[in-house]
């Protein structure tokens, strides 16, 4: 069972930076996707980056100039980089866990995860 916990959430102004942290319960610097999704209030839950078990990264086409993805060697921490922050990006960012898989990679799929964080809140006036 793997336990993951987002923290980095918060209000920001239009055009600010937030950088998320999520800790996982057990070691996932190798053998497991990794990635964040964020759910918009009334809308369906969207993918922003992952990160393969096998390194690859890969992001929303609409948002990848403005985020990045990382993985902390030295705990057991992923991270995601969001710059230039619109009101739209007003959202609950979850980061999500699986094992990797022999089926082929996890991506921004958000049914190829198993284990979801609770959310940070991210909220972005204008």
């Amino acid at each position: 069972q793997v336990q993951l916990e987002e923290s980095g959430g918060g209000s920001v102004q239009a055009g600010g930076s937030l950088k998320l942290s999520c800790f996982a319960s057990v070691d996932i610097r190798s053998g497991y996707c990794l990635a964040w999704f964020r759910q918009l209030s009334g809308k369906p839950q969207e993918g922003i980056a992952a990160v393969e078990s096998n390194g690859f990264k890969r992001y929303a086409v609409s948002l990848k100039d403005r985020v990045t993805i990382s993985r902390h060697f030295a705990r057991y921490d992923l991270e995601l980089q969001i710059d230039n922050l619109q009101p739209e990006g007003t959202a609950k960012y979850y980061c999500a866990a699986s094992r990797a898989r022999s089926a082929g990679p996890c991506g921004l799929g958000q049914f190829n995860y198993h284990y979801w964080g609770q959310g940070t809140q991210v909220t972005v006036s204008s």
